[in-house]
């Protein structure tokens, strides 16, 4: 057992705290609506996360889904990982014959996307309904 000197018991408590969240920083929703399927995205991608976004991506893809929508209106922030397991799904989903559209990007987001040039890659659509249309 590992004595703690007196007064970071509160400390390590904290810590412990921030690293079960940090575990949890994206939680994804699928569903089928009308003619694709929707990946709603709820917190940060970022290297914790990315790998779980990847499988999941690509799970709707090898489920023979053609359009896929990202709705991206609860992501707060997004890494350079998150942007790599993007663009595997992306590049997956076009040899497929089939296309990946963004719905509903944050500001902040947004910004990501064009300053990497990412946002050429997918065609990115105001509200998740529009993507739909």
């Amino acid at each position: 057992m590992c004595k703690v000197a007196r007064g970071w018991e509160s400390w390590l408590d904290s810590a412990t705290l921030f690293l079960d969240i940090s575990l949890m920083s994206v939680q994804i929703h699928t569903a089928k609506q009308g003619n694709g399927t929707v990946v709603q995205f709820h917190g940060r991608v970022d290297a914790t996360s990315a790998p779980s976004v990847e499988q999941a991506l690509v799970a709707v893809i090898d489920q023979g889904e053609k359009r896929l929508i990202i709705d991206c209106s609860a992501l707060e922030f997004i890494s350079s990982a998150g942007l790599r397991s993007l663009l595997l799904a992306v590049k997956k989903m076009k040899a497929a014959g089939g296309t990946i559209g963004l719905a509903a990007l944050q500001p902040n987001v947004k910004e990501v996307f064009d300053i990497s040039g990412f946002s050429a890659l997918f065609t990115i659509h105001s509200t998740t309904a529009e993507a739909l249309a």
